[in-house]
């Protein structure tokens, strides 16, 4: 007898119409490399533009590197290190980095926090106030340095202006020209600048915290005071850690706005460590002092912020 072959039960796909496993592993293994694959140019151009010319700093600066066709670049160790702690333009560098530090990160961190605490969705056009406080983050260092040149010019400045309304009489003052003042001015900018991106970091920071905790604390008795002691301020303290870390590494780094303002100030007074070793490098033309000034701040900028990140990360209990 013709045996027959069983029918299909129903309901079944037909073999012919299953996907293969190979079919399913290549499906797998495209969404699992998509990702990589789309991030491949912006970590070609981040590795050749940023990480390379760090690790090439760090060569240049045991050289006598020349720039000038047929010269000779002699490695020279570590004489541009040595040279630094006998330099004293660069303790008048590294005291004014550390004091814009000092100064700009703490005022920028309290007013940004202030702002977001204060510029809620229940202030009324509290959209409008929050894009005044960010729009100087994204303004042009080069229109915020030269607007605040011109406020502060002897010769018929904002400032000077005001100054001789209250006084009766005109108002002189050369601002730009004394190292105190222009190095008041410097700090001016670089919290007005910086005051927005603090903001909306921990805008966004306070967005996210607990709502019903902090009523339960307002329903508890607890002052506001005691609320961002105890409740707010540990709920932001990663985006707290986040600002700091980035803030002084910016800071520290300032080279625009003292360019040009005051192009260093009076006989270097007001020069920062970025300033001094682009004029060591295009000025003087000393490329390898220059690049061990800016490997040496890259090394301890690495070192402070670990320190930062170490002190103040949340602790577990």
């Amino acid at each position: 007898m013709e045996r027959r072959s069983a029918a299909p039960s129903q309901g079944a796909v037909p073999a012919s119409l299953r996907p293969s496993r190979r079919v399913g592993l290549h499906a797998r293994a495209g969404r699992f490399l998509t990702p990589y694959l789309l991030i491949v140019p912006a970590a070609a151009f981040y590795a050749v533009f940023t990480i390379y010319p760090i690790f090439r700093q760090f060569d240049v600066s045991f050289f006598n590197w020349q720039i000038f066709p047929g010269s000779q670049s002699p490695f020279i160790g570590w004489s541009n290190y040595s040279h630094l702690i006998q330099d004293p333009e660069i303790r008048t560098a590294a005291y004014n980095t550390a004091l814009y530090v000092v100064i700009t990160v703490p005022v920028q961190m309290a007013l940004g926090l202030f702002a977001a605490a204060m510029l809620t969705d229940r202030l009324p056009a509290s959209t409008l106030w929050r894009a005044l406080v960010f729009i100087p983050v994204v303004t042009s260092w080069v229109v915020v340095s030269f607007l605040f040149a011109y406020m502060f010019s002897p010769s018929g400045g904002l400032v000077d202006t005001v100054l001789g309304l209250f006084a009766g009489h005109a108002v002189h003052f050369d601002w730009l020209a004394q190292t105190w003042s222009a190095n008041v001015v410097i700090w001016l900018v670089g919290i007005w600048k910086g005051v927005g991106w603090s903001f909306i970091i921990f805008l966004a920071a306070l967005d996210g915290t607990a709502r019903d905790v902090i009523e339960a604390a307002r329903v508890d008795g607890a002052t506001e005071r005691r609320i961002w002691r105890s409740v707010v301020i540990p709920s932001i303290r990663q985006s707290v850690v986040f600002v700091l870390v980035l803030l002084v590494i910016g800071a520290a780094t300032v080279f625009q706005s003292v360019w040009l303002i005051t192009v260093g100030g009076p006989y270097g007074s007001t020069n920062v460590l970025y300033t001094y070793a682009y004029q060591q490098a295009f000025t003087d033309f000393a490329f390898g002092y220059a690049a061990a000034i800016g490997s040496l701040l890259a090394v301890v900028l690495f070192g402070l912020s670990l320190a930062e990140i170490q002190v103040l990360r949340p602790r577990a209990d």
